[in-house]
């Protein structure tokens, strides 16, 4: 089977607005210009799948029955918009300075560990090689990075402590949403102009 290229998307602060362990469906607003952006991903037709850290889970905030209707709600709202997601991943962990001892040193789901990208990668048939993570900070970019995709950072203030690192470094950064899926949708244009593929 002929793999395809995928974009990757980070859920809070991405796609959404940043809600602090947030699984309310009533609650779930999409973030500036991720409508319009998702418009222009569709065209593309490739796969978006999210990617997601979700430590809430491990905290006992809420439930995998409640995570489960927040992801139903983002199926449907990007539905609505015209571009339903292929897949939502997420890591049910939490960060080592959260649980100390109590945290698994063997997880590689959590971004920016690279190993959700590379699991959806496999489960879709995904080339990640041509595949692009957008995120809103520098561990999104990361985890992309590490997996081999292209990356877009979103700018939009949720990133604070701009840790530096050789994976951390976008391939572009955006304003907001729409643009992020512009500047992808004129790189795909580009790179098929130039090895003489055919886009859907």
């Amino acid at each position: 089977m002929a793999l395809t290229p995928a974009v990757f998307l980070d859920k809070d602060g991405t796609l959404l607005i940043d809600v602090p362990y947030n699984v309310e469906p009533a609650r779930m607003h999409f973030a500036p210009g991720v409508p319009e952006g998702l418009a222009l991903l569709r065209k593309l037709g490739w796969p978006l799948v999210v990617i997601s850290n979700q430590p809430g889970l491990a905290l006992g905030i809420f439930d995998q029955a409640q995570w489960q209707r927040c992801c139903a709600e983002l199926n449907a709202m990007c539905r609505r918009a015209g571009a339903p997601l292929a897949g939502v991943f997420h890591c049910p962990h939490v960060a080592l300075s959260a649980l100390g001892s109590r945290f698994s040193p063997g997880c590689s789901c959590r971004k920016p560990q690279p190993g959700l990208i590379r699991h959806a990668a496999a489960v879709h048939d995904i080339e990640v090689r041509r595949s692009w993570m957008i995120g809103d900070i520098l561990n999104d970019v990361e985890a992309g990075g590490r997996a081999g995709c292209q990356t877009v950072l979103i700018d939009n203030g949720n990133e604070t402590e701009w840790e530096q690192g050789a994976a951390r470094v976008p391939t572009y950064i955006a304003a907001d949403f729409e643009q992020a899926a512009a500047f992808i949708v004129r790189s795909a244009a580009t790179s098929s102009q130039a090895t003489g593929v055919q886009q859907p």
